[in-house]
């Protein structure tokens, strides 16, 4: 007489295997997606963060001329050309590498757009090797004392 159980288990001897795999495989694919999406995160900061720097720099730069015609009335009119420079500066010293900006100077606000191109962790698997584009966007008034 046969035992029932040795035949049944020897026909399911391996079948766990591929689901241990196959949970493996989604358990890294989440580590990993969990890791590139801060390091993206991380990035979009630093980016950000020099970009508002740039745009405290920019509001700081007055046009003089427009300031002592018109007057201050509320507000400091600033100056595109100046602002451009110390836009350049605060960029040339903050050691992080953009790949564009760009300076709007509107009445005593100026906007600064800033681009970075970044390679992230684990970008080969999620992005096919190709470097993710971080973009920010900053906002400062004049300062009026």
């Amino acid at each position: 007489m046969r035992r029932v159980e040795d035949r049944t288990s020897r026909s399911e001897q391996g079948s766990t295997l591929p689901f241990v795999l196959v949970c493996w495989l989604v358990a890294a694919l989440m580590a990993f997606g969990a890791i590139a999406a801060s390091d993206a995160f991380l990035e979009q900061q630093r980016v950000q963060s020099v970009c508002d720097g740039a745009a405290l720099a920019a509001a700081n730069q007055t046009e003089a001329g427009a300031a002592y015609a018109r007057g201050v009335d509320g507000y400091l009119p600033l100056d595109r050309a100046g602002a451009e420079v110390a836009v350049a500066d605060q960029l040339a010293d903050g050691g992080t590498r953009l790949d564009a900006w760009s300076v709007t100077v509107d009445g005593a606000e100026a906007t600064v757009t800033c681009t970075r191109s970044v390679s992230i962790a684990f970008g080969w698997l999620f992005l096919g090797g190709r470097q993710l584009e971080r973009t920010a966007v900053a906002s400062a008034q004049a300062p009026t004392a």
